[in-house]
């Protein structure tokens, strides 16, 4: 009789009928299970019994005489690692028998299942997709890399920029600075709803151009007395000069929420707010079902519905890996106060580009900070507030 393929004792053979004989180091072990699928995958893995001899070389799988009929048939791969094979599933049926003692609720088992139908679904997906996107997909969860795993990921993305635009990035991974957590103000008295803090927010965030242009800043128009009915307010406003007569303007963006919806909702985890109070969102991650989008009660997100329009000349070069390097199809998008300007003690390109000093930005836990001042004495208002969102994006008037 011949040995054994590595790691499957001769006991296991013998439960299940298989002449030892017959086993090659490419071949096929077919183990018959019961009468079907759903009792297979219970009884194979429930009823198993792990065991090693003295040099810890076996691995002893028994099974129930009463499993052996005759469909279907289930065909395992000896080329592969047998004895890490059949620990897996061994945890596998340690899992079941877990999650047949938990009772879920109706909101926790369409959870599950929406996570089992992603991954399945992408699998084809996968299949049609190019070696460098299969990488981004696959690759590790930000906050999980470690310092050297960081390095590679940004020097690959550099040289894959250098190739697409000509130009070259430096990408910064950049952590959030101690005890600081932003905060913005915008003064509604002198707001004129000129736009140009969207388009400043445009050029300075790599934001796709014309056909789908994207904004992460909205101004909203309101008719003067109007300012607490929202639903009557309108963006698509394009009159000769601003500011107009008998109408003040709303600008609104991510608010930036110390309780944030959009990150609760997110199934993957590729959302989260950083000790500095900014919610990011890692693009490689993101596998675009815009739950985030949904939970969102400012419109403060986007999506990426085609590849970026993005023209070489007007690319910005110096991006945060979290923040404003050019975004990928499907992938989510909102504005992060400028993150790869603010951890450089820099402002908000929107703050730097109001003609009329409207935009005030600073740190709240600096009693010093004009963030604070304008707290402390200013009327100052939050939207939404009965949503306990706790924004950090106060609005106020002069007083």
């Amino acid at each position: 009789m011949q040995r054994a393929c590595a790691g499957v004792s001769t006991v296991m053979m013998q439960k299940t009928g298989i002449n030892s004989g017959s086993i090659t180091e490419n071949s096929l072990i077919l183990l018959k299970v019961t009468d079907s699928v759903e009792n297979a995958t219970e009884t194979f893995t429930g009823t198993g019994k792990q065991g090693f001899t003295e040099k810890g070389q076996d691995f002893l799988w028994e099974l129930e005489s009463e499993t052996i009929c005759s469909v279907p048939t289930v065909m395992i791969p000896t080329n592969l690692n047998l004895k890490s094979w059949f620990q897996n599933h061994l945890r596998f049926g340690q899992r079941i028998e877990e999650m047949k003692n938990k009772h879920y609720t109706r909101r926790e088992f369409l959870r599950h299942l929406t996570l089992t139908t992603l991954a399945s679904m992408s699998l084809p997906i996968l299949s049609s997709c190019s070696k460098d996107e299969i990488e981004d997909f696959l690759q590790k969860h930000f906050l999980e890399m470690t310092e050297e795993e960081k390095k590679q990921v940004i020097a690959k993305l550099e040289k894959r920029y250098f190739e697409q635009y000509g130009k070259k990035f430096q990408i910064s991974t950049k952590a959030a600075l101690p005890e600081t957590l932003w905060g913005y103000g915008l003064e509604l008295s002198r707001c004129i709803g000129c736009r140009r803090c969207v388009y400043a927010c445009v050029q300075e965030n790599n934001h796709s151009r014309y056909a789908r242009q994207l904004h992460w800043i909205r101004v909203l128009r309101l008719k003067r007395g109007n300012l607490i009915n929202l639903e009557d307010s309108e963006h698509y406003y394009a009159p000769e000069t601003v500011p107009e007569k008998g109408f003040v303007y709303l600008p609104v963006q991510c608010q930036q929420c110390q309780n944030p919806p959009c990150v609760k909702v997110c199934p993957i985890h590729a959302t989260w707010q950083e000790p500095d109070g900014i919610v990011v969102v890692d693009y490689n991650w993101c596998i675009g079902c815009r739950y985030c989008i949904a939970a969102c009660p400012y419109k403060g997100r986007v999506f990426n519905w085609a590849e970026p329009n993005l023209p070489k000349d007007e690319v910005n070069p110096n991006v945060h890996y979290l923040g404003n390097r050019p975004r990928m199809k499907c992938a989510v998008e909102k504005c992060t106060y400028c993150i790869q300007r603010v951890r450089e003690g820099r402002y908000p390109a929107c703050v730097e580009a109001c003609p009329t000093g409207s935009r005030k930005f600073g740190n709240l836990l600096d009693p010093k900070s004009e963030i604070r001042y304008i707290i402390e004495r200013k009327r100052v208002f939050r939207l939404k507030e009965d949503l306990n969102t706790e924004p950090k994006f106060y609005y106020f008037f002069e007083s």
